[in-house]
């Protein structure tokens, strides 16, 4: 029996189904699901249970013996949320117990870092400089401020001896893909944006107001959730050291292109107009992430990520474009 945390959302069901399609069908999926359209995520999948955050603990009491390992994906990934105490206990204090029940019954644990711990990116986006290097980083909001903590506190638990046989820390870059839905101004500007641009209507992007950088041309690492999900089940079924990975592309992509991409996925020219970014956000705005995978790759994980305009066509044509949106 596997447990995926956060197994409604957006990475969380991807996985379920990724899952599913490797023949595993014993998942136990640990979220809430609220009143909104996010039950639609798992409205195909093939499952175990679905059982509440708060009622996990009893559940492993009773069940824990055949569970095999644990995907901790479950968190508040709102980079705006300022309420610190609910971040604490949904990111930071839920992380903690999945971890002693995993080192307790000598379970796998993968759980979900985030690349908001690098902060600015002052300091690079390098997986590989362990303890000191992590200290070092300075995020920039609460949710990526809670991921860090967490990745410490591991980092510290695992100096002590006191560590699941193997964790692995996701550190996940800009992600997008089917299942996003749900999450609204946290949606990738791909889904935001398909159905003005099919529609030929003009998108917005915002201006640089940064010297030698042009209009549009800021840049991130975008990552499709299938190349996601193949990286967790490789990890958990290959990896022999435990630690922290990035999981990017590898490759940084402009705005621009992310949102040209969709448009030739739709058959139609993208019309940008671009306007100011908001005065509050210039001072602490990334210009550019990308993921260093020199980690991930000297683990042996040697498969190629999907270039942005072939996942953006998946995206769009086989989901977006279509009455089902859904894995």
């Amino acid at each position: 029996m596997l447990i995926v945390t956060g197994g409604g959302g957006f990475i969380g069901s991807a996985l379920v189904w990724a899952l599913n399609q490797a023949g595993h069908s014993d998942i136990v999926i640990v979220d809430h699901f609220g009143r909104d359209e996010k039950w639609r995520n798992i409205a195909k999948l093939e499952l175990f249970e679905i059982v509440a955050p708060e009622e996990l603990g009893g559940w492993l009491d009773r069940l824990g013996r055949d569970v095999e390992a644990v995907f901790h994906l479950g968190a508040n990934s709102s980079t705006t949320e300022i309420d610190a105490g609910f971040i604490i206990k949904t990111n930071l204090n839920a992380s903690v117990a999945a971890w002693r029940w995993c080192a307790s019954q000598g379970r796998p644990l993968i759980y979900a870092s985030s690349a908001a711990t690098y902060g600015d990116g002052a300091e690079g986006f390098d997986d590989a400089g362990g303890y000191d290097a992590l200290k070092r980083l300075r995020p920039m909001n609460l949710y990526g401020w809670s991921k860090s903590a967490f990745d410490l506190w591991a980092m510290r638990e695992a100096a002590k001896g006191h560590a699941p046989p193997l964790w692995i820390g996701l550190k996940f870059f800009n992600v997008f893909g089917p299942n996003e839905y749900h999450k609204g101004f946290m949606a990738s500007l791909v889904a935001k944006n398909h159905p003005k641009i099919a529609a030929g209507e003009t998108i917005q992007l915002f201006k640089s107001h940064r010297s030698g950088i042009a209009d549009g041309e800021q840049k991130r690492d975008f990552v499709y959730v299938k190349d996601c999900t193949d990286v967790i089940l490789w990890l958990w079924r290959h990896a022999r050291e435990s630690g922290i990975y990035n999981v990017g592309s590898g490759t940084a992509r402009s705005f621009r292109e992310l949102m040209e991409a969709t448009a030739a996925a739709c058959g139609v020219r993208a019309r940008i107009d671009y306007v100011d970014m908001p005065a509050e956000i210039r001072p602490n705005y990334q210009y550019m992430t990308e993921a260093k995978l020199s980690r991930l790759r000297a683990a042996g994980y040697n498969a190629p990520f999907t270039p942005l305009e072939r996942a953006v066509q998946d995206f769009v044509t086989n989901y977006l474009a279509t009455r089902d949106r859904y894995l």
